[in-house]
């Protein structure tokens, strides 16, 4: 959201501010303290509230609503069965369609998920892994039908499968067919969608799983190192596509770690990308993210308590300099957000944004000792666990080991241990505990949805070509057995009306699929 330019920032008490304190400015590198020289003083970040439940109505209702209150970018998030390339239809799919997410089995749903909504005027982010080529290859052909031309559209696919393998679990195929699938996007992409960011590498997964805030940092840099060798090694320059990578990452209860990660995270890519690399495009070397505060510090007790931890995290990934956030809903350790706590969740960033007075000023905890000794450690001790992970052959390589996951359930079971021990308080769990009913009204869920998708998917290939769909599909075995770019065939198939699950299965037939080891 851009910003009135003033000349004449104040505090609320009529002090003025000049945005600048420190003798490293923001906006050069390697960065720390922000990536843009005026920060939030010329443009807020984007709140992009993550939404996605039942069916594509309900979802593109929900879209319709968050941006009339103020949103500024939709983040879609998708059912158990889409995430692993199952129609709703699919035997595996029972009992889970539109219960996580919303269900998108085919170019149909996403026609109904954003109808009304102008692709070229919004950005959307997309959390989707293994099926990630075959949703965007379906929001561009919807962007067509809209009157959007590809590189008219804006946003972001996660398609990071490395952390599904470490920590979240809903990957397909085995590693180098998935990693062959990113590169292929990478390249289309750069060509093709040249403002769509075509991977989010995520350390919030792997912060959720009960990492500490320095593995997530190692392991999500890592990652990147992986998904940028692989792109060079298929012969992209890395100037190609570096420039719209983006980040992903968590916000945690400890506001100064929370701060010093993002501040030690930005200069540790740009060492990173430089020494490797030798980008000649700057932005190459930049690392833009998106922060969610952490899921997996709501609690079910005392509920309403979630508001402060949700505006403690927000305030900390602000003042850590993020360029998209969403704020998480008090309800969400007992379901799906209700329309009435996904307002509060949004209004809590705008009152950041216009009230707090963060927002105006660059890198505002930039020079306390503390902040700065902080980013100094979080720094140095992520980048030898990178240089420990390359000593092993590099991410990949030990995620087959599980180096990573090991030591994330390490992580976790200490933490645990420190709250069992009343070591780690965490009020209204083992400490503030009251009696009493914490109950609340929860988001209802469409339990007829998952046999209305049947129909509309029984209907689609009733209608379609039955031959122009057949040999869509066979294209993409023929392919998958080559050395092609495999996103346009996967555009083909779905403008022919093929099914997710149909091409995740006509990939299957070639790629076939894999079990990560568990780190146990």
């Amino acid at each position: 959201m851009s910003r009135t330019r003033r000349d004449d920032w104040r505090t609320l008490g009529g002090i003025d501010i000049n945005g600048h304190f420190g003798p490293t400015e923001a906006g050069e590198p390697p960065y720390t303290r922000g990536i843009h020289k005026e920060m939030y003083r010329s443009q807020l970040w984007t709140m992009r509230q993550y939404a996605g439940f039942s069916s594509a109505e309900a979802t593109n209702e929900r879209f319709r609503l968050l941006l009339e209150k103020g949103q500024t970018g939709l983040s879609v998030a998708f059912d158990l069965p889409t995430q692993l390339g199952l129609d709703a239809d699919d035997p595996l799919s029972e009992g889970e369609v539109g219960k996580v997410g919303v269900s998108i089995s085919s170019i149909e749903d996403m026609r109904v998920l954003f109808n009304n909504i102008p692709l070229g005027d919004i950005s959307t982010s997309m959390t989707i892994n293994s099926p990630a080529m075959i949703l965007l290859a379906m929001y561009i052909a919807v962007g067509e039908e809209q009157g959007i031309a590809p590189q008219d559209l804006r946003g972001t696919i996660q398609n990071d499968i490395l952390k599904e393998y470490i920590a979240r679990g809903t990957y397909v195929f085995p590693p180098m067919q998935s990693m062959r699938l990113i590169t292929d996007t990478f390249a289309f992409c750069a060509q093709e969608v040249p403002n769509w960011n075509t991977i989010s590498i995520s350390g919030y997964h792997i912060r959720e799983a009960g990492s500490t805030a320095v593995q997530e940092v190692a392991f999500t840099l890592a990652n990147a190192i992986e998904y940028v060798d692989a792109a060079v090694a298929k012969g992209l320059d890395v100037d190609d596509f570096a420039p719209r990578i983006s980040f992903f990452f968590n916000c945690h209860n400890d506001f100064f770690e929370e701060i010093a990660k993002f501040r030690a995270a930005r200069k540790l890519w740009y060492d990173i990308v430089t020494e490797r690399y030798n980008p000649s495009n700057p932005k190459s070397a930049m690392l833009r993210f998106h922060t969610q505060v952490a899921g997996v510090s709501l609690t079910a007790q005392q509920p309403l308590n979630n508001v402060a931890r949700v505006t403690i995290q927000a305030l900390a990934a602000v003042c850590g300099g993020t360029q998209s956030l969403h704020t998480n809903s008090y309800d969400e350790a007992l379901g799906l957000p209700t329309e009435k706590s996904a307002t509060v969740a949004l209004r809590t960033q705008q009152v950041i944004a216009e009230e707090s007075g963060v927002a105006d000023v660059i890198d505002p905890l930039g020079g306390s000792w503390f902040v700065e000794e902080l980013t100094g450690k979080i720094y140095s001790q992520s980048k030898s666990k990178i240089d420990e992970i390359l000593e092993k052959g590099g991410a990949l390589m030990c995620i087959e080991s599980a180096l990573q996951q090991k030591e994330i359930h390490e992580a976790a079971w200490q933490h645990l241990r420190a709250v069992e021990k009343g070591e780690r308080l965490i009020v209204g769990v083992n400490h503030g505990v009251q009696q009493g009913n914490d109950s609340m009204p929860v988001q209802n869920l469409d339990l007829e949805l998952g046999e209305r998708q049947k129909d509309k998917l029984s209907a689609l290939r009733q209608k379609r070509d039955d031959l122009a769909a057949s040999e869509a599909l066979e294209e993409i075995r023929v392919g998958a057995k080559g050395t092609e770019n495999m996103f346009p065939l996967v555009i083909n198939a779905v403008k022919a009306d093929c099914t997710l699950g149909e091409i995740m299965a006509a990939m299957k037939d070639v790629f076939g699929t894999y079990m990560a080891p568990s780190g146990f």
